[in-house]
């Protein structure tokens, strides 16, 4: 829906946002969970904006892998933010596209009339996707737990086998998709096959990504607020984790392939790095901002969701855009700054080639406005934040530069694309 189909005063407007830290898998959030993450950036954002909580109509967060013991994710940080307890949650799931889609949700909620005041974002906490074990191994476990007698126990117990006690990897199994049966880094590899992508491009643009994280670190430290980390000597952080400041092509090239082994080019350091992190963003219509005398950061234009061949899901953004481009009439020339998810060096690379074809003309990208601070191959993807950190990133950015819109698009696991537009206000 574009903003001339929309009823007066109901266009999304962002008016702040905040993000934690990126920090690799593993490393110090870790010791927290993806709730924790979240509260922590709601808070922050409410502070920051001065926003009453009571004047939120709902919390919508995007989430890919939600902790069992966090049901409706989005709910559990709200309240534990200080979101009064009348006030509704809901988590949206688009695998990639979540942190997006959380955003878009909200658009569709303020065009019908069904809420001024949004707080949404994304939160992700891949450190904590849990193993399982498979169904054969909990049948087993099940009849264990029924048995009443000791004679019924031991026989339970006499069923088991050691590969019952090999986990499923819950990690591994959400990033395999389906219905194509390739993991996404397989997905990469059919892209880098399809468009003649060599090794030594992917890892150029690898290097690009972390040249330019590194050298926007106070840029992107504007995004970013401090966790404090309990029974840490560290005792908070504050700067995202994954770009690399000695990163060289050498370094790069000595990498194996991590997906095919003896042929292929996709690497972990031309691929996004697994990642913990948390966004949040006020979001409301226009009337609601001007009632309230509150300048926004910008205003959601346009957005798009579409899908694709899931062998190819990375190239989503290239049909997302198009399909933007219908509604919108605006191309990616266009644009002041162009962020697009770094979900592979080879998928970025093989959306730019086919935005160069026939069936994508005059939709080239202007390299030197593509991810101006860095993307996913430095910064990390947690999956269900990325598409709220792309905006916040874009409009920040925009404000520096004194641009007027930006493009943020991203691929979808599962075989989708999704893209918006925003415009600096």
């Amino acid at each position: 829906m574009t903003d001339t189909e929309k009823p007066p005063g109901t266009n999304l407007v962002i008016i702040d946002g905040v993000r934690t830290p990126f920090l690799k898998m593993g490393t110090d959030f870790a010791a927290i969970d993806a709730a924790q993450q979240g509260m922590v950036v709601v808070q922050t954002l409410l502070n920051q904006t001065g926003i009453d909580p009571e004047l939120v109509d709902e919390v919508i967060f995007g989430c890919v892998s939600q902790p069992p013991d966090s049901a409706n994710i989005a709910r559990v940080i709200g309240l534990r933010a200080g979101i009064p307890r009348r006030v509704s949650a809901m988590t949206v799931h688009r695998n990639c596209g979540s942190g997006l889609e959380a955003i878009t949700t909200a658009a569709a909620r303020m065009a019908l009339g069904k809420g001024d005041v949004f707080v949404v974002g994304g939160t992700e906490n891949m450190s904590r996707i849990p193993f399982y074990f498979s169904a054969t191994a909990a049948a087993k476990f099940s009849a264990l737990a029924r048995a009443k007698t000791a004679g019924g126990k031991v026989a339970a117990v006499l069923k088991f086998r050691p590969s019952d006690f090999s986990p499923v990897i819950g990690l591994k199994q959400g990033l395999t998709d389906p219905v194509s049966g390739l993991n996404m880094g397989e997905t990469a590899e059919v892209l880098a096959r399809e468009f003649h992508l060599s090794r030594r491009e992917q890892d150029e643009f690898s290097l690009k990504s972390h040249q330019k994280a590194n050298a926007a670190r106070e840029k992107l430290a504007e995004e970013i607020c401090p966790v404090y980390l309990p029974d840490s000597k560290k005792g908070f952080v504050d700067a995202d984790n994954g770009p690399r400041e000695n990163q060289s092509i050498e370094a790069l090239a000595r990498l194996k392939p991590v997906f095919e082994r003896n042929t292929g080019t996709v690497t972990a350091g031309n691929s996004s790095q697994i990642t913990d992190g948390s966004v949040a963003l006020l979001v409301m219509t226009e009337s609601k901002a001007e009632s309230l005398g509150l300048q926004p950061m910008g205003r959601l234009i346009d957005y798009a969701f579409t899908g694709c061949d899931p062998k190819r899901m990375g190239l989503g953004p290239a049909y997302a855009i198009r399909e933007l481009e219908k509604s919108s009439r605006l191309k990616p020339s266009d644009a002041d700054v162009v962020e697009i998810n770094e979900a592979f060096s080879s998928q970025v690379l093989a959306v730019l080639a086919l935005l160069k074809t026939g069936d994508f003309a005059g939709l080239e990208i202007p390299e030197e406005k593509l991810n101006p601070n860095g993307g996913a191959v430095a910064l990390g993807h947690p999956v269900g934040s990325t598409g709220a950190r792309l905006v916040l990133t874009a409009l920040k950015e925009l404000k520096r530069t004194g641009g007027k819109r930006a493009l943020i698009s991203m691929c979808i696991g599962g075989g989708q694309g999704g893209a918006a537009w925003l415009e600096s206000m």
